[in-house]
């Protein structure tokens, strides 16, 4: 059965990419391939993968980033997800946190999404879902330490 056929909530995966620059953390944005919307990283499950890993590959395919996974939950957040033919599916996100140690210019999603940082408030008024603005205008790095 495809997807578009599916009408249950659904869940992805997804991370919070952010950098620290003058002692104060930077989240990462990417836009959505489809609308252009500003949006985390994130995806389905991945065959053999844990909720985390299966974010951090999404990291890495969408936004070209590498770094630190931080295991505990920052999340959910709830949307719906266009789908081909006009429909919506609705989704439930699970959001983890990693610490970006690397980005890359070449990714495999490099020329289709692009790409800002910004400081966790400024990018909360940027993305749709409030729920997930929510968790970014509180993002602390201190609280990954907990």
């Amino acid at each position: 059965m495809s997807d578009a056929h599916k009408s249950g909530l659904r869940t992805q995966f997804g991370a919070l990419c952010y950098r620290m620059r003058r002692g104060k953390p930077e989240v990462l944005l990417i836009t959505s391939r489809g609308s252009g919307r500003w949006i985390v990283p994130k995806g389905w499950p991945i065959d053999g993968k844990t909720p985390m890993q299966s974010a951090e590959i999404e990291a890495w395919e969408e936004a070209g980033v590498r770094g630190r996974m931080y295991p505990r939950c920052l999340g959910l957040y709830h949307y719906h997800k266009s789908i081909a033919g006009g429909g919506e599916l609705p989704c439930v996100a699970m959001l983890y946190a990693l610490k970006v140690q690397d980005v890359a210019s070449d990714f495999p999603e490099a020329g289709q999404r692009k790409r800002k940082w910004l400081r966790p408030r400024k990018a909360a008024a940027l993305v749709d879902e409030p729920e997930l603005a929510h968790m970014i205008a509180r993002f602390d790095p201190a609280m990954l330490k907990a």
